[in-house]
């Protein structure tokens, strides 16, 4: 008797340390590298660099980023989720401080891309999600997917001022070392997270397969090919916009504030976009409600390239890419959930997240060559609604349903 009231109480009771823990390190991680277009004009002035050299030390942390979160999320699936984060934060801190000590481009692209691409993967949603998803019921998964997403984007709303404010007060160099010892106190927030993908209520059915099979497994489903497909775009149109919508202000006479303003709309409204996104993933067609987002995403920027600029439509801009910005987070690891299980979702989810990151490297680089090449960022911004338009079509004939093994398979 006494051993069948384990699970239950295991499963009624909500887990909020570990939620709470874990959605500061989502704010923690991701604050910094999403403030990283306010440190591209005084560091190119002080350091006389062209943007191309920027851009492409930002596309190599986007890259690495996608590299290193499929091996991390393996890593903790395995070994646990807690080495794995502190481990993260070290490298991320030292790649800051060798980004604010660069004096060329190979230690820049050393340091802001290889070193703080590999701690942003370390300690990245999929990491922490994978957690989040191990130490609660399906029903309750995609909530705090979208608790997890809105924490993520709760950093950027704070980092863009402050980033901006240390800038200021400090300097661009002192600025950065101050981030960097910023993410020094994950290890110790991150130690209620220390699970491994055995940890948390893990169906019999999940548990006997191996992670080669559940890659092997992935790689040869559909629907999860094409999941991974269509957030290579996410990706590409969040990194471009991250890294060059302040200079992109600046050469179309908007005043340098707005970039700040508007940075922090878009990281305000994205914890709105990403707590709604959590609760209609939960209660309606993930895979619907993403093709849905990346049709709003076009239909935003051909109205902001069309319209006259002005902060205004700078702003209004800022509102709705907010609301949109990581509301694809939650379904598309929600889908990676419902087809695979949670036993490998760090790895899997890291999978997918690469295709995201190979875009992330694409939108980085091209805007910095583009713009240097012939002056605008127009192009870009035109293949960006392309690319979303396709995102929209790839994702609609994704079935939503559990792969064969765990369709009779008891529930996690």
């Amino acid at each position: 008797m006494a051993t069948s009231t384990v699970p239950t109480r295991l499963v009624s009771s909500f887990p909020w340390l570990i939620i709470i823990c874990g959605c500061l390190i989502a704010a923690i991680n991701f604050g910094p590298r999403s403030a990283m277009g306010f440190f591209q004009l005084p560091m190119l002035a002080d350091r006389g660099w062209d943007r191309t050299t920027f851009g492409l030390a930002m596309a190599i942390q986007n890259l690495l980023w996608g590299l290193g979160q499929p091996i991390f999320g393996a890593i903790a699936d395995r070994f646990g989720t807690w080495r794995v984060l502190a481990l993260s934060a070290v490298i991320y801190a030292a790649g800051l401080f060798l980004m604010a000590t660069a004096h060329t481009p190979e230690m820049l692209h050393l340091g802001a891309g290889v070193l703080v691409g590999l701690g942003v993967a370390g300690g990245s949603f999929g990491i922490i999600l994978a957690a989040f998803a191990r130490n609660v019921s399906p029903d309750k998964r995609s909530f705090v997917f979208g608790l997890g997403t809105a924490a993520g984007s709760a950093g950027m709303f704070l980092f863009a001022p402050i980033s901006q404010g240390l800038i200021d007060a400090y300097g661009w160099v002192n600025a950065l070392v101050y981030l960097g010892i910023a993410m020094l106190v994950i290890p110790f927030l991150a130690i209620p997270l220390k699970g491994t993908a055995q940890s948390g209520q893990v169906s019999q059915a999940v548990a006997e397969q191996s992670m080669r099979d559940a890659l092997r497994e992935a790689l040869g489903h559909r629907s999860f090919l094409l999941l991974t497909a269509g957030f290579f775009v996410c990706g590409f149109q969040l990194a471009f916009i991250t890294v060059h919508f302040p200079a992109y202000l600046g050469d179309i006479g908007i005043e340098p504030r707005y970039a700040v303003i508007s940075l922090a709309l878009i990281g305000f409204f994205n914890i709105i976009g990403s707590l709604a996104s959590g609760y209609i993933g939960q209660h309606y067609s993930k895979r619907i409600f993403l093709s849905l987002i990346y049709l709003a995403r076009a239909a935003a920027v051909v109205a902001f390239i069309l319209l006259p600029p002005s902060p205004v439509t700078v702003i209004g801009f800022a509102v709705i890419t907010g609301l949109l910005w990581l509301a694809t987070v939650a379904p598309t690891n929600g889908l990676v959930a419902v087809m695979f299980g949670t036993r490998y979702l760090g790895m899997l989810g890291g999978v997918v997240f690469l295709s995201h990151q190979v875009g992330s490297f694409l939108g980085v680089w091209l805007g910095g060559y583009l713009r240097d090449a012939f002056g605008s960022y127009d192009g870009v911004w035109w293949l960006s609604v392309a690319l979303a338009i396709g995102a929209a079509i790839v994702h609609w004939p994704i079935v939503e349903k559990p792969v064969p093994r765990l369709e009779f398979a008891p529930t996690e």
